[in-house]
């Protein structure tokens, strides 16, 4: 699958079916996220891959948006350094490296934004001088519940050209 194929068919997943994620395609998907661009080239993120079905299974408690979590082959909890000024944009970016390699070997995700940081950076050992950003959850989905049409804003409300508000004529 191209680039652009996967930015527009991607699709947030929150229900997966049991199938193991071979470890080239879980180590790629981390591998996306390592290689992601960023600010002085800090690199200002460090990953915490959970694939143990009972730590999995944890993870809901911290996940107030994700109780899906369990459901899934393995996780990815995005931790950042804060003493980077971009940490959360540059780990963003890192994620969503992740998020489209995925969906291109037709794994799917969903950002969990809604978590108990505390709870979980004490759960995992993170020290405390750092950041969770989110929890990706990863896994295979059933892909006639997916996809299908996205709406968005209209390339007119949102488009400007040479300056605001102006819709002017696109190629």
């Amino acid at each position: 699958m191209d680039v652009f194929e996967c930015v527009s068919t991607l699709s947030s997943i929150r229900s997966y079916i049991k199938k193991e994620v071979p470890d080239e395609v879980m180590m790629e998907v981390l591998e996306a996220g390592r290689l992601a661009p960023s600010a002085h080239n800090d690199q200002p993120w460090q990953f915490v891959l959970v694939r143990d079905k009972a730590r999995l299974s944890d993870l809901k408690r911290y996940c107030k948006s994700g109780g899906f979590i369990s459901q899934v082959d393995f996780a990815i909890v995005v931790v950042t350094d804060p003493s980077s000024k971009w940490h959360e944009i540059d780990s963003t970016r890192a994620v969503q490296n992740m998020v489209l390699t995925a969906w291109s070997h037709k794994l799917g995700s969903c950002w969990i934004g809604r978590l108990d940081k505390t709870g979980l950076m004490d759960y995992l050992h993170i020290p405390e001088n750092l950041n969770v950003l989110t929890v990706l959850p990863f896994g295979y989905f059933d892909e006639n519940l997916a996809g299908g049409v996205k709406y968005r804003k209209g390339r007119d409300e949102i488009f400007h050209l040479n300056t605001f508000g102006n819709t002017g004529k696109f190629a």
